[in-house]
């Protein structure tokens, strides 16, 4: 993920006195939410400037950030209007941090299982077939991360970069852009699966099989390898979600 989209300011609740970054923030989430449907108006301008105590400029540099965002779509006449949901960018950190916000856990897992599903089996058949050998020696690095490990914890980040080095490993510059943005949902994802004990060690084999596959520039195997450690996960999750952990 880039150091933009670590530093976003429409996260967390800015500090000081600007209200920018709150505005925002709180209309994206109450989008997000459902709050303010699709095809429905923004409050008028002269309500949200009252709400936020801010100027008309500042309130309609937020209003632009959600149109950037895909979320709404601002008319001259009519004011801001939010969009359809298929029209959102959900790949935009922010955008995506909101959903996972703003959805139940069995909602936000179902969602990014479905698309990792698709995803991921699919990359890493590729990159068996594509990856350079610098690129496969990064992606067991990523592994070595995860095996030196003390703790679920210690694992997050070199877990994320495995997965991101694969769709790296590709050669499609529109998968590695894929896969780098997935990494704040999977980020999410990981840290819910890690609340079973042992899911340490039980994920290391898991993706071992996939690092041997890409060794061995076995598209086949790094298919079924990944589809197995994502079966893996689902039952990871599902326990986590029905038990309360």
């Amino acid at each position: 993920m880039s150091s933009h989209a670590e530093q976003s300011p429409y996260r967390t609740k800015p500090e000081g006195k600007s209200r920018h970054g709150r505005i925002v923030r709180e209309l994206g989430l109450r989008i997000l939410a459902g709050e303010l449907a699709p095809g429905e108006r923004l409050p008028a301008e002269s309500q949200l400037i009252e709400k936020y105590a801010v100027s008309r400029p500042v309130l309609r540099e937020a209003v632009r950030v959600l149109v950037a965002k895909g979320l709404v779509l601002s008319r001259q006449r009519s004011g801001a209007i939010v969009r359809p949901r298929n029209e959102w960018h959900l790949l935009d950190p922010d955008v995506l941090y909101w959903m996972i916000q703003t959805r139940p856990a069995p909602e936000f897992v179902q969602t990014l299982m479905g698309m990792r599903r698709v995803f991921e089996p699919g990359a890493a058949a590729l990159a068996a077939q594509a990856a350079t050998d610098e690129q496969l020696a990064g992606i067991a690095q990523a592994y070595e991360g995860m095996a030196a490990a003390a703790d679920a914890d210690a694992m997050l980040e070199p877990d994320l970069a495995f997965h991101r080095r694969i769709a790296e490993a590709t050669g499609n510059d529109l998968m590695a852009y894929i896969g780098t943005m997935l990494s704040l949902a999977l980020r999410e994802s990981i840290k819910l699966s890690s609340r079973l004990p042992d899911t340490h060690a039980l994920s290391l084999p898991r993706h071992k099989a996939i690092l041997d596959a890409l060794q061995a520039r076995d598209p086949a195997a790094a298919h079924r390898a990944t589809v197995q450690q994502l079966d893996a996960t689902q039952l990871d999750l599902s326990a986590v979600i029905s038990t309360g952990l």
